[in-house]
């Protein structure tokens, strides 16, 4: 693995994204989390699972860099490659939580809604998705995910604000479902495994399935008009000039 690092414990594996100080997620890292859940579908050992990040960075989303330079194609089906990634989450049958380690703009947000529940480190770290005012058309199945998690009056709000929430906001707002110190994440998020693998996992594991039959129903298809919006829009000369000055504030170049 390049981009990711597994952990098993007696009864569930610890899943770390492992890609450099930010995390960004670009293909090779997409496709790395495909590989993993499906294995761990089938794999007795691993009853549950905990994805956690860097200390103070979850993951920084994606990786605007790479994107960039995609063409119309490559970009198209990135987007549809994500879209595999969030179902793929979403309908993971086994207990699934995130030990959100700090910052989790962007694609990290969309990792940490797809999970069954949110641990998030206290202290200044923010989260939510910000694509709108950098020049992204979110799809739909993201506003779809974002309001099964906080509802769809906040979702509306927060995706056209393109607002990054607080650690408070997001407690209040149902974005994440505990705040504990930022050394206490992972043992946080070992102690709520624990209370799912305690439950009669058939049971459990059905009727989470059932809760979702609706949500996993919009996300069903890798043919949704919106992705074509967004690489619409990605070349647009405003979006162009916003993922420029970002990728300069990074320090790297931009031809």
């Amino acid at each position: 693995m390049q981009t990711l690092e597994i952990e098993y414990k007696d009864t569930f594996a610890i899943l770390k994204l492992k890609r450099g100080k930010a995390n960004a997620m670009n293909a090779v890292m997409i496709n790395e989390l495909l590989e993993v859940l499906l294995q761990f579908r089938t794999d007795d050992r691993v009853k549950g699972v905990i994805l956690t990040g860097n200390p103070g960075l979850f993951t920084a989303g994606l990786d605007v860099v790479e994107l960039y330079n995609y063409n119309e194609a490559q970009m198209l089906e990135f987007w549809k490659m994500f879209a595999r990634l969030v179902r793929r989450m979403v309908s993971f049958p086994k207990p699934f939580i995130a030990a959100i380690s700090g910052h989790s703009p962007a694609g990290g947000c969309v990792m940490a809604l797809s999970c069954d529940y949110r641990i998030m480190a206290e202290g200044d770290f923010y989260i939510g998705l910000n694509e709108v005012p950098f020049g992204i058309v979110v799809p739909d199945t993201i506003f779809n995910l974002y309001a099964f998690v906080v509802g769809k009056q906040a979702a509306y709000k927060y995706l056209l604000e393109g607002k990054l929430l607080h650690t408070t906001e997001a407690l209040s707002s149902g974005l994440v479902d505990e705040l504990v110190p930022i050394d206490k994440v992972m043992e946080a998020a070992e102690k709520q495994m624990q209370k799912f693998l305690n439950l009669p996992q058939g049971v459990w594991m059905q009727s989470k399935l059932n809760f979702k039959a609706g949500l996993l129903q919009t996300l069903n298809t890798d043919n949704n008009p919106s992705f074509e919006q967004t690489v619409k829009y990605w070349w647009a000369a405003e979006t162009r000039q916003l993922m420029k000055s970002i990728i300069q504030s990074l320090g790297k170049s931009v031809d």
